[in-house]
């Protein structure tokens, strides 16, 4: 059945009505957005214990403790809502009270300055009871605020504020209404959602890592990133100012190549960077990696995730599926340097002419957009069949029309030949390796790290037949 989608005056008095829901709306740097919503639509009494805001950081530091870095930050979210979550469980324990499910509301944000020279964004969350005296809910969002004007912005701060403490109550036993809820009303032009993270009773069974998929399958993002603890993270507060180095691939599932891959990328990136400590390694799948005919299985894509957290990956689920998107959405994240580990196959299909009307132009632009960024890519070599030759940069054919513009990037160190391979590999195919899984051809084991191959096996990923390993 398809879902109703009310205004976000209808979900706000929908709460103002519903007599147990009881809580705090503490709002900094963009108005009280939220709760005006509440006010305007009667019957706030009902719902709204407090409503604050502390915009001297003075103020702010008496009552939620000083901040060592930025004021619009999940530290400060969460300080926010523990705060005041738990002056609600203090101060409010007559007996009229014992009805109430609490909730405290908070956001931190700033909105688009007179200048426009700042990158307008928020954290937003709720700590909310499912019944009363009940344990606490956790849901956390971060957002990046659009368009050219503040007035505007705070508005929609308001929309999707509402639309997070509505989903909270209704939807919290239906994850994929809950997330497509949050831009009721509102659009991708208008705000996007990078970071989404749950816990609490109401949602034992919620994986944070399909959330951050549905973030990227709904369109409210362009990416998202999670670390080997297998916990979501904002995507900036990883990659600010970091030098990143980029695998992309498909990891279904991780075998030598890729280890190989990861291991060359780093001996060539890391005396380029003279700075090993703040080097941020992120296993990269796009959205046309993770679906077969258009189509995504949930299971594939933890399996997948599974062996890259337990191998200590910080991983990127993204729709970049082209290197310029890629580069254009790490940029945001202000890197010192980027590397990007593609093989030569991927080189071959940049440069095949039957993709472009102008090759030579469009390549140029292409590329242009790319190592305009400080951005190098690093190139695997290839080897169709054993004992054939290696095919690198060096020995690699491109039509002629592009070969200046292809000998012009690799003279000028844009595309790097990565050294120190590892030829055992070569021959490693990740369709190969996945068709023995599935059929327990023996084999398989000696093409991926023992640690994959263990994971697999006792875990049935990608269709192993576990009865073959119980004989």
């Amino acid at each position: 059945m398809e879902r109703e989608i009310i205004s976000i005056k209808r979900k706000a008095l929908r709460i103002n009505l519903d007599e147990s829901i009881y809580g705090t709306f503490a709002e900094i740097g963009a108005g009280q957005e939220v709760v005006r919503n509440f006010f305007q639509v009667g019957g706030a009494s009902g719902t709204v214990a407090k409503a604050m805001s502390a915009y001297d950081m003075t103020f702010s530091d008496a009552i939620y403790g000083s901040e060592s870095g930025r004021y619009v930050s999940e530290s400060r979210l969460h300080k926010m809502i523990d705060h005041e979550f738990m002056l609600l469980r203090e101060r409010l324990t007559d007996e009229k009270y014992s009805k109430k499910r609490f909730f405290a509301f908070s956001n931190t944000c700033t909105t688009l300055n007179y200048h426009k020279t700042n990158d307008p964004h928020g954290w937003m969350g709720v700590k909310f009871q499912m019944t009363p005296g009940g344990e606490p809910n956790e849901v956390i969002i971060h957002l990046r605020l659009k368009g050219t004007d503040s007035l505007y912005q705070q508005r929609v701060i308001g929309g999707i504020g509402t639309n997070l403490l509505f989903a909270c109550y209704w939807f919290h036993d239906q994850i994929n209404d809950f997330v497509d809820s949050l831009l009721d009303n509102l659009s991708t032009d208008q705000v996007e959602i990078d970071m989404i993270r749950m816990k609490g009773p109401a949602f034992d069974k919620v994986d944070n890592r399909l959330l951050a998929l549905k973030l990227v399958r709904n369109g409210y993002t362009d990416g998202t990133i999670f670390g080997p603890d297998k916990e979501v993270y904002q995507p900036k507060d990883v990659l600010y100012k970091k030098h990143i180095l980029c695998l992309r691939g498909r990891f279904r599932p991780v075998t030598k190549v890729n280890e190989d891959m990861m291991k060359c990328g780093l001996e060539y990136f890391k005396p380029i960077t003279k700075d090993e400590e703040n080097i941020v390694v992120l296993s990269e799948i796009t959205l046309n990696n993770l679906s077969t005919e258009g189509a995504f299985d949930n299971k594939d894509f933890l399996d997948r995730a599974d062996i890259l957290c337990s191998l200590g990956h910080t991983v990127m689920i993204s729709n970049c599926h082209k290197h310029d998107m890629l580069i254009n959405y790490l940029d945001r994240c202000k890197p010192q340097n980027i590397g990007i580990i593609l093989g030569i196959l991927n080189i071959v299909e940049l440069f095949n002419e039957k993709y472009y009307k102008n090759a030579a132009g469009e390549l140029l632009h292409y590329f242009g957009e790319i190592f305009m960024r400080n951005v190098t890519m690093l190139v695997y070599p290839y080897q169709p069949e054993k004992n054939a030759k290696v095919i690198t940069t060096k020995n690699l054919e491109v039509p002629e029309a592009l070969s200046s513009l292809f000998h012009h990037l690799i003279k000028n160190g844009f595309l790097v030949d990565l050294q120190g391979y590892d030829e055992n590999v070569l021959q490693v195919f990740s369709t190969q390796v996945i068709q023995m899984i599935k059929s327990g051809e023996p084999g398989w084991e000696s093409m991926v790290p023992d640690t994959v191959a263990d994971i697999v096996k006792e875990n049935c990923l990608f269709d192993y037949p576990c009865e073959v390993q119980q004989n």
